[in-house]
């Protein structure tokens, strides 16, 4: 006897939601209750524009998704309506979300994963507060780019200077 077409639908949904759960470094979700369809589309191309992931799906789904990763921590959070917003750069996913939830009151960070790990809707907002991956990165060039050059000129300060000769 084959599946019913609504069975393998929930199935095919429930795989393509383990596999963002598996595939991106962070994950949130949030409760949309109260966006009107312009501020959510404007979300959605935010986070289009900014390659982050969102989706709304049953809380039933999401739930199983995540309980077949052995993932439980989110299921408290799975109540209301749902979306997933999900991607490889955490600090970029939580900026937008926060800024756009602090610009739209109806907009409700609940929880998510980083890196694996529970985090509540605090510690989303205090990693959107966090400088990007590109401004750290650039920062971190630029402390070791100081100490060569520190480096370079001790160096060159020890080494003793030949006196030129004279004609």
């Amino acid at each position: 006897m084959s599946k019913k077409p609504q069975m393998i639908e929930k199935e095919e949904q429930v795989s393509q939601l383990q596999g963002w759960l598996q595939e991106n470094a962070a994950i949130v979700l949030a409760d949309y209750r109260g966006l009107t369809v312009s501020e959510d589309t404007a979300l959605r191309s935010e986070l289009r524009k900014n390659e982050i992931g969102y989706h709304v799906a049953k809380n039933t789904l999401i739930k199983r998704a995540a309980n077949n990763l052995e993932i439980t921590d989110l299921d408290e959070y799975l109540n209301g309506p749902t979306a997933l917003a999900f991607a490889a750069d955490p600090v970029a996913l939580t900026k937008i979300l926060s800024k756009f939830a602090e610009e739209h009151t109806a907009l409700e960070l609940k929880a998510g994963l980083v890196d694996g790990k529970f985090v509540g809707a605090d510690e989303i907002k205090a990693l959107a507060k966090m400088p990007s991956r590109e401004v750290l990165l650039g920062r971190f060039m630029g402390s070791i780019q100081s100490s060569l050059y520190s480096f370079v000129r001790a160096v060159d300060a020890s080494i003793p200077k030949k006196r030129s000769a004279r004609l």
